[in-house]
């Protein structure tokens, strides 16, 4: 997959404040803050570039405050990194394609792969699919 790059003034313009304080500085926004966020179906997608990234049928109530997944669309479609930030041993997550930061994936999901992707409502779009 080719990699989108671009200027950190070219993603300051494309993106809202916290989108951009999200995505491209890794920051995280506060739990809850996507309460509404879509439950039909439909395709989660990179903010940034907008890759396919999750499908709503692996989306699941985590009780987080933060949108959770079970897996990604693809193998290809999330890139999984080490973070030792905040004194914690975690594993980020970013899109294959743009970088963007997306979230992290946790060992304690449900069935089918055990594995909790917790991304930040803010670094997604919705296709709601018909």
């Amino acid at each position: 997959m080719d990699k989108i790059t671009k200027t950190e003034a070219e993603w300051r313009e494309q993106l809202s404040d916290l989108a951009y304080k999200v995505t491209r500085k890794a920051g995280t926004e506060r739990a809850g803050t996507h309460d509404n966020f879509p439950k039909g179906a439909g395709t989660f997608k990179c903010v940034c570039c907008d890759l396919p990234l999750f499908d709503a049928e692996a989306k699941f109530e985590s009780g987080t405050g933060w949108p959770s997944f079970f897996q990604p669309i693809s193998a290809e479609a999330v890139e999984e990194h080490s973070d030792n930030s905040w004194f914690m041993k975690r594993t980020e997550v970013v899109c294959a394609r743009c970088d963007a930061h997306l979230g992290h994936v946790f060992p304690d999901g449900p069935k089918p792969t055990g594995q909790r992707y917790c991304m930040n409502g803010v670094a997604l779009t919705f296709d709601e699919r018909t």
